[in-house]
């Protein structure tokens, strides 16, 4: 027995080793090691070759600091122009493709110009992390404050309201109001808002809910949510929450800080909203300013009569609603009593109803319910019923007319040299609109998108 032991002992035990010892008789002794001992080789290697392997959170892990390059001059300059006008490009084309792909099927689709927006804040002790410098809370209201600007830019008709959740209750900070300086005042406060306690989304959601159940059938009920916690502390079930706001035709967005919550993918996914976990702080700041559009609404089908043949319409009549446009009062005329603040001013604006003096449009009445837009802010929210066609990158000199040096837009002339076609980025610079084939630089394709919303060689 004890030459056997020692046998079995001259083996490198490892626990993830298998040895066959029913090779290992008396006969073949030597044989038997040597087996056991290639198995052995051969189990480390493997074990070597799995340590090679990265884990599944480095495999998306990006060198980005791999895509500069010098150029022959050695100089980094070419590189640089290169990584900005590849991000003037992508923010301009974030809305445009989809424009071109949901306006293209032969059904109708339909943009609500009149939206009410209500903004939740995550105020509980999780914002408080550090993970997003200088805090997730502090880059959250810088964020929101951004967020609100563009989105008055772009939806003039819109009204924002904002709501807090903290201490397990949801806080009203600001009212519904379609001025936007009043809506940046309410969330200017960091005092005020200091986080503190747990999260409810249940109490925000009903609270947002209760602040536009009176809201007309033409405008848009949204919440948009952010969150930055893994926890929620509700009074009673939330999926009875969710029921009402799919009932009452509320559209929930939410951007998760954090990490994804099944409870808050369920809310995006059954109100027809969006969902995004923020990776970082740029991408925090995409998925926020993504909901800045009013988002696409396909009507309902219709059955147009009774019976087998019948037919449905997928484009019914729109609801008709009445607005009043105003007349300004300039500086010198003399002080009168608001109703909206109650204050003696000079300037203002007077409702063509009932002549009542408003310190801001859009707004509506407080006397008659007449909503009062101004004919600019009006015809600013129908760029996005009729938004530009997106240009196209030139990829070819063979393709450039003869003559056209310069850009059509700001006459500055194109770049000579060519570079590397990369992300729909046109190597010689130029990008063409579709329907006058005038060829712009990329600084006005982005200005024409994001700004103007009308080409300027064709007008459209």
């Amino acid at each position: 027995m004890a030459p056997k032991h020692n046998d079995r002992m001259d083996i490198d035990s490892d626990s993830d080793i298998s040895i066959d010892f029913e090779h290992t008789t008396s006969k073949g002794k030597g044989k038997g090691r040597a087996k056991a001992g290639d198995k052995r080789k051969a189990d480390k290697g493997k074990g070597k070759a799995k340590d090679t392997q990265a884990y599944t959170w480095e495999a998306s892990f990006t060198r980005s600091w791999d895509t500069v390059q010098e150029d022959e001059a050695g100089s980094l300059q070419t590189s640089v122009e290169d990584l900005l006008a590849r991000g003037r490009r992508r923010s301009c084309l974030i809305f445009i493709p989809r424009h071109d792909i949901l306006l293209a099927p032969a059904a109708a689709i339909r943009r609500t110009i009149i939206r009410h927006l209500v903004l939740i804040l995550d105020l509980s002790a999780s914002m408080m992390d550090r993970d997003m410098r200088p805090t997730r809370f502090d880059l959250m209201l810088q964020y929101a404050r951004e967020f609100v600007t563009e989105w008055f830019d772009q939806n003039p008709l819109g009204q924002i309201g904002v709501v807090g959740m903290r201490a397990g209750l949801g806080e009203r900070i600001g009212v519904m109001s379609g001025n936007p300086q009043e809506v940046l005042k309410s969330i200017a406060d960091r005092h005020k808002m200091e986080p503190t306690g747990e999260p409810s989304l249940q109490n925000a959601i009903e609270m947002a809910r209760g602040s536009m159940n009176h809201l007309p059938t033409h405008s848009s009920r949204e919440i948009l949510l952010i969150f930055g916690s893994l926890t929620t502390c509700d009074p009673g079930n939330i999926h009875d929450t969710l029921d009402s706001c799919v009932k009452n035709k509320i559209r929930i967005s939410l951007v998760a800080i954090a990490a994804e919550m099944k409870i808050c993918r369920d809310l995006c996914e059954k109100t027809g909203g969006q969902f995004g976990v923020a990776m970082n702080e740029g991408h925090f700041k995409d998925l926020l300013f993504e909901l800045v559009p009013p988002p696409a609404q396909r009507p309902t089908p219709r059955p147009l009569g009774a019976g087998a043949g019948a037919t449905t319409n997928t484009n019914p009549a729109a609801d008709l609603m009445m607005m009043g446009f105003p007349t300004r009062l300039p500086d010198a005329s003399p002080p009168s009593l608001c109703v909206c603040h109650s204050e003696m001013k000079s300037q203002g604006f007077l409702c063509p109803r009932c002549l009542s003096k408003v310190c801001d449009v859009p707004t509506d009445c407080d006397i008659c319910g007449l909503m009062i837009v101004s004919s600019p802010h009006l015809a600013r929210s129908y760029h996005h019923l009729f938004p530009v066609k997106p240009y196209d990158a030139v990829q070819d000199e063979e393709d450039i007319p003869d003559g056209s040096k310069t850009c059509h837009a700001c006459a500055r002339p194109f770049p000579e040299k060519t570079a590397n076609a990369k992300e729909g980025i046109s190597p010689v610079g130029r990008y063409r609109c579709p329907d006058c084939g005038q060829d712009f630089c990329s600084e006005c394709d982005v200005l024409v998108h994001d700004v103007v919303h009308c080409c300027p060689g064709c007008g459209k």
